[in-house]
């Protein structure tokens, strides 16, 4: 039977200890192997020597391991994020943001699922760093990616024998209220394809109000326009990468599509191409390669427009337009083929995303919602004018 026993450290500090608890036998020399529990409680001592006694009995007794969270993380990441693209490897390691900071330094066997409990609060609380308020909280989509990798991380550690449990197993974010996305009017987007007619690269600005991803129209070259069949291909795209320009495929299988055109987006094309063979005619040896494998969005050298210089255009020539972001332009036309009657397959197909993503950016204004007054009004008896 084992004996567990008050103890005062130097410090003052309380602790309780049950020694000489039994983990099994050494598999190479048999001998009995012995292990000291330490705990606040006298009831949390209990409760680990009776876990223990249990797995030692089943056979599933798992030797303490010393490292730490930012231990496990390391060895996570990159198996996690091989052969993955490089926004998502991002991705993963941001979520991890959180648990490194906080957790970094702790043992993962000492990672309880109060703890866990505790991280999550903090992350919807003041976890921001970037992409708004410093210090305010995250949203749930983000804490819930946190919350999916860092137990992950701790289901790899269990599988290779390092833990004996997950302590983010059961543990859940709440429901909450996300970023509430905002969409342009028609007439709002009708408004804004009239500030961009005068702009060198208003056929960009068409492209972008087509519902094409900023990397989509940025990664765009002239070979992959056909002017005389009216085809756009989506081939590769140019993002941002940890503030790096990275040009790589697609986003996804789906993304890879070809958009048929249709004036004035077609002549507009037309006039921007010309645009740039006068350019480089004037510049010569200082302009970058040959036009018709140039980039269509380019500046009058024939250089790639950086990714955030292009959102910043799109905000100035946004003028008094309510402020949206330029990827809240795929949403207002989403939400515009929606009123049209344009069937959901069709969208998702034409913005390169799934049906599913396709009705997360569907966001209904009260005014698409006027056909269901009518319908229930008339079913009420009322008078629908």
């Amino acid at each position: 039977m084992v004996t567990i026993k008050k103890e005062t450290l130097k410090d003052g500090t309380v602790v309780w200890r049950a020694r000489a608890v039994h983990v099994g036998k050494d598999p190479l020399t048999g001998r009995r192997m012995q292990r000291t529990v330490s705990g606040k409680t006298k009831r949390e001592v209990a409760a680990e020597v009776a876990r223990i006694s249990n797995a030692v009995n089943q056979g599933s007794y798992v030797k303490p391991w010393d490292g730490t969270v930012a231990d496990l993380v390391d060895v996570y990441l990159p198996a996690a994020t091989r052969g993955k693209e490089a926004n998502t490897a991002l991705s993963y390691r941001n979520a991890l943001r959180i648990p490194r900071e906080r957790l970094g330094r702790r043992r993962a066997l000492s990672v309880t699922r109060k703890d866990i409990d505790e991280l999550v609060d903090f992350a919807l609380t003041q976890g921001r760093k970037i992409g708004g308020r410093p210090g305010s909280g995250l949203g749930t989509r983000s804490v819930r990616l946190m919350l999916q990798q860092l137990s992950a991380a701790f289901e790899r550690a269990v599988d290779e024998g390092q833990l004996p449990r997950n302590p983010c197993r059961r543990v859940n974010v709440p429901e909450g209220t996300e970023r509430e996305g905002t969409t342009w009017t028609e007439d709002q987007l009708r408004r804004f394809l009239a500030a961009a007619a005068g702009d060198r690269l208003s056929a960009c600005w068409l492209l972008s109000l087509l519902g094409m991803r900023r990397g989509e129209v940025l990664g765009l070259r002239w070979s992959d326009v056909s002017l005389s069949e009216g085809t756009l291909a989506i081939a590769r795209t140019r993002v941002l990468v940890e503030g790096v320009v990275v040009e790589k495929g697609p986003k996804s299988r789906r993304s890879k599509r070809t958009l048929p055109l249709f004036e004035p987006v077609i002549s507009t094309l037309e006039a921007l191409y010309t645009a740039q063979l006068a350019e480089k005619a004037a510049a010569g040896p200082a302009y970058a390669g040959e036009v018709d494998d140039g980039w269509v969005c380019a500046d009058e050298l024939g250089r790639p427009a950086h990714p955030e210089w292009y959102s910043d255009e799109f905000h100035r020539i946004a003028g008094t337009l309510p402020r949206i972001r330029l990827h809240d332009t795929r949403g207002s036309v989403n939400s515009y083929l929606e009123r049209l009657g344009v069937p959901e397959t069709l969208r998702a197909a034409w913005l390169g995303h799934t049906i599913a993503v396709n009705r997360q950016s569907y966001l209904a204004r009260p005014e698409d919602l006027t056909p269901v007054s009518d319908a229930v009004g008339a079913l009420f008896g009322a008078d629908p004018s």
